[in-house]
């Protein structure tokens, strides 16, 4: 496979407005609000501890916090290295593991059966990311469909004619945003789309520029958190027929709910569906490097803190929609 880097890869896309996501500007993804950073890929320092790039999302969500207790699990249990850098989340950590600026990223398992197949969004379609290969699924990408309560937002059917932020542009988030609006019958033409993070988003509904978001995240996202602790909110349900018509249109999604308690002012679960986040590299990776990783991860989940109720040995293939990568396959057997 050819080294392009990641504007390479993007460019070869094709997608209007992609180019964002190439690390040269700000850019939110399935799990979080993306920030710039430098990329550094899987390096020998003078020291000989090997350092490994991991790909994570943005500070608003789950994947950052969550990729920096695994940071602490590996260092503590191998002789790696690892930088976890802040990105736009899904999407764009494709590109980098197809491109080795990333050994390993927190992605979506519906944008990796995406990107490997070469279809479902236009990210990807016709452009396969042949390398790309699955480590292990972590817990539920839980679909939070946010609003305040004064909205008189109640369904998903009261999005027509209203302001969404459906998640960045060419984000793991808008993918499924516009997935479950058009399993419904909401076409992008029945609604005003805006694009930005999901700290940005809550900030817009604070501010009354937008009616709803799309936020995809293991709750509690940051970033819904903190809406909520200044101001009455309502997650929009999505259950019923509606529930069906999105399983239906695309077998990635799960039943999932909310639990009560979840954010302030939630006080019912909420019904919805999920997809599932993962851990995925790229075939070039060294097989022990990936089998020592997995292992650190997986021997000592009790030392994480977050989504320990999900994150297993025993559930980590729960979802898995891409090949496993044979270090991986050495672990789990």
């Amino acid at each position: 496979m050819s080294s392009f880097d990641r504007r390479t890869f993007l460019k070869t896309t094709g997608v209007a407005g992609i180019a964002a996501l190439a690390g040269c500007s700000q850019s939110g993804g399935g799990d979080g609000d993306g920030e710039t950073t430098t990329s550094t890929s899987s390096t020998t320092s003078s020291g000989g501890e090997t350092r490994l790039s991991w790909h994570a999302g943005g500070t608003g969500g789950t994947y950052y916090p969550l990729s920096n207790e695994f940071k602490s699990v590996i260092e503590g249990h191998t002789d790696y290295g690892v930088q976890v850098q802040s990105t736009g989340a899904s999407v764009e950590n494709v590109g980098s593991l197809y491109s080795g600026d990333a050994d390993f990223a927190l992605i979506q398992n519906d944008i990796a059966y995406f990107a490997k197949n070469g279809t479902g969004i236009d990210a990807f379609q016709d452009n396969p990311i042949e390398n790309l290969r699955g480590v292990a699924t972590l817990y539920p990408e839980t679909i939070h469909v946010v609003t305040l309560a004064e909205s008189g937002i109640e369904t998903l059917q009261d999005l027509k004619g209203k302001r969404v932020n459906t998640g960045d542009l060419g984000s793991g988030t808008q993918v499924d945003a516009l997935q479950i609006l058009n399993a419904v019958g909401i076409t992008q033409d029945d609604f005003e789309e805006q694009n930005t993070s999901f700290s940005q988003a809550s900030e817009q509904l604070r501010n009354g520029d937008v009616d709803a978001t799309f936020t995809v995240g293991g709750w509690p996202v940051g970033a819904i958190s903190d809406l909520a602790t200044t101001e009455d909110v309502r997650i929009v349900p999505i259950d019923g027929d509606a529930r069906e018509q999105v399983k239906d249109a695309a077998s990635f999604f799960a039943d999932d709910q909310i639990p009560a308690g979840t954010y302030s002012g939630i006080d019912e679960a909420v019904p919805t569906v999920a997809v599932q986040a993962m851990i995925a590299t790229n075939a070039e990776a060294s097989a022990d490097v990936v089998e020592n990783v997995t292992a650190a991860v997986f021997d000592n989940v009790d030392e994480l803190t977050i989504k320990t109720d999900f994150i297993s040995k025993a559930s980590a293939q729960d979802g898995m929609s891409i090949d496993l990568h044979e270090g991986a396959q050495a672990y789990f057997g």
